[in-house]
């Protein structure tokens, strides 16, 4: 069965093609459910890269739509990608029952802190870690997002291992089980092309310290594609991550 629950669209202004370009690209590569989840936009703040608030009451009738006209060819679920911010907890729920999403994936890029909100981009070193993890461990307390995308994404910056990277894994990991929250094995990592680093060459995410952690537990994993064109949907990395996870000896689930 193939699945993929991260789909970008043209709407969030990094990523190429509409919803229906998607929907065929995923019929013609036989993929059985897709899941669209472009980046949330929030009601009373533009964080960019992403579609206004005004687009998303039209994502979402686009996707019903999609769903019906192409319901002989493949299952549809629609979702979206953000970030955790607290002060936008009845926003979360209003997503999941007024706007009728079937999920939200938390993707996140920035976060909360005493100084305001804080792009993990721009970090200037690994102290910062901590904080992130911790964001993330609140938000899958709240129980509003069913996957954690992309959860090792903070390591792409260019910094060593360190005991600060252990801790933030372990806390990311530790509520994840608590929760029984999804991990994201993201293959768009891999599109990035590997990079050196203090400690050597790698991928600047997924990284193998933490899908090693991960392999020690039950946790539930699925594989997104994170794609920001058509043909990424079920392309030959998406192939790659298949067979790169199976070396941690974890079986990927294949529904929500």
């Amino acid at each position: 069965m193939r699945i993929n629950y991260h789909t970008h669209t043209n709407r969030c202004l990094h990523a190429q093609g509409s919803e229906e370009d998607y929907v065929l690209s995923a019929i013609h590569s036989n993929v059985d459910i897709l899941g669209f989840s472009d980046h949330a936009p929030f009601p009373d703040k533009d964080f960019g890269l992403r579609m206004s608030y005004g687009e998303l009451k039209d994502y979402i009738s686009t996707i019903d739509m999609l769903a019906k006209k192409y319901s002989g060819n493949i299952k549809l679920a629609k979702g979206l990608e953000t970030e955790y911010l607290p002060e936008y907890n009845q926003y979360y729920e209003d997503l999941l029952t007024k706007e009728g999403l079937q999920y939200l994936l938390l993707g996140e890029h920035f976060f909360t802190t005493a100084q305001g909100h804080f792009n993990i981009y721009n970090a200037v070193s690994t102290d910062i870690y901590i904080d992130y993890a911790k964001a993330i461990a609140s938000a899958l307390k709240t129980k509003y997002f069913k996957i954690v995308a992309h959860p090792d994404l903070f390591l792409l910056n260019p910094f060593a291992w360190d005991k600060n990277c252990e801790i933030a894994c372990d806390i990311i990991i530790n509520e994840a089980a608590n929760t029984n929250t999804i991990l994201e094995y993201n293959a768009n990592g891999f599109r990035r092309g590997k990079k050196e680093y203090p400690d050597g060459i790698r991928f600047q995410y997924p990284h193998h310290a933490f899908w090693e952690r991960v392999s020690r537990t039950n946790i539930p994993v699925i594989i997104g594609s994170d794609c920001h064109s058509p043909k990424q949907v079920w392309d030959d990395t998406v192939e790659f991550s298949y067979k790169k996870l199976n070396t941690y000896g974890i079986l990927p689930i294949v529904v929500l």
